[in-house]
């Protein structure tokens, strides 16, 4: 019997709370001479010195882990790794929260201001990296996400294994999650209300916006407190549509305290932190899939009028 062994892909390893990126390398009608020739090419976003700066920093590598230099040949039908970096990222001056943590979920409290993801100007300086960092699970997953201008209580999965049934129950809609917010008081309306409107892309592409048809998002509002000027709310969604909240209580014409978006798009400088959009993901609930056991984590984060 020959003598058959098992090879396992290899698998880049974490640095400075970074997971490498995974690109293919097509066959191309007119190929490339060398592989920063293609990735300046694949990215053109990215500027030509940081990729050299990557291959002197051995930030590049081939499906066996061999570093790659800038003048590497273009081989196709292959695949390498590459790490992100940014030479200049902005600090964000607050600081997560692990409020519990077993096998398989890490239940986080975010600030304000903090990117989940790397994505555009962001890479140490999110949520995910910061905890990749801290624990050294490169495994480690958000299971949803929140807006960077939104703080609270946001959950991440340990675990590749277990991984889909906690991303199903919030497909499911089985996760139950509480919001705070501090917006307008006007004391024509009366609570508790429960809103429910057809949400679609907006203008800029970044934006939301009401429109005609069949609702596909439900908000209930409660009133909580108030004074003459500010009133805080707890919203309750059963739908998940990107910026909902915002919307929903601009639809009542009592937007968001330190919205940057609704009613009107409002340039802000990125380290400017004074002004934090009023907006806390509270509290989340759910039946555990795993444990069966029932679930709920609060913010530690208080707002107030």
């Amino acid at each position: 019997m020959p003598n058959l062994t098992m090879t396992s892909e290899f698998k880049p390893p974490m640095i400075n709370g970074v997971t490498a990126s995974k690109v293919y390398l097509p066959h191309l009608e007119q190929m490339p001479n060398t592989l920063l020739d293609f990735l300046c090419h694949e990215f053109p976003h990215i500027e030509a010195k940081e990729w050299q700066q990557r291959f002197d920093d051995q930030l590049i590598m081939d499906s066996n882990g061999q570093i790659l230099q800038k003048n590497t040949a273009y081989i196709a039908n292959q695949h390498i790794y590459y790490y992100r970096f940014l030479a200049n990222e902005i600090h964000v001056p607050f600081q997560e929260k692990i409020l519990f943590e077993n096998d398989d979920l890490l239940v986080v409290d975010k600030p304000h201001f903090l990117t989940m993801s790397p994505t555009g100007q962001y890479v140490q300086e999110t949520l995910l990296v910061r905890l990749k960092k801290t624990t050294q699970n490169a495994d480690l997953t958000p299971i949803h996400r929140l807006d960077r201008e939104t703080a609270g209580v946001v959950l991440f999965s340990k675990r590749i294994e277990t991984r889909g049934v906690y991303q199903q129950m919030f497909a499911e809609r089985k996760v139950q999650k509480i919001y705070h917010a501090i917006a307008p008081y006007n004391p024509k309306l009366h609570f508790p209300i429960t809103l429910n409107l057809r949400m679609d892309k907006g203008e800029p592409f970044f934006t939301m916006k009401i429109v005609e048809g069949t609702a596909n998002s439900e908000t209930q509002i409660e009133l909580l407190e108030h004074n003459d000027h500010w009133a805080k709310y707890q919203l309750n969604p059963k739908t998940g549509k990107q910026h909902q909240l915002r919307v929903h209580l601009n639809y009542l014409n009592i937007p968001i305290k330190n919205d940057a978006f609704y009613p009107t798009i409002k340039n802000r400088d990125n380290t400017d932190f004074t002004k934090p959009l009023a907006l806390l993901a509270h509290q989340i609930s759910f039946i555990d899939p795993i444990n069966k056991q029932e679930m709920c984590f609060n913010s530690e984060i208080v707002l107030t009028l």
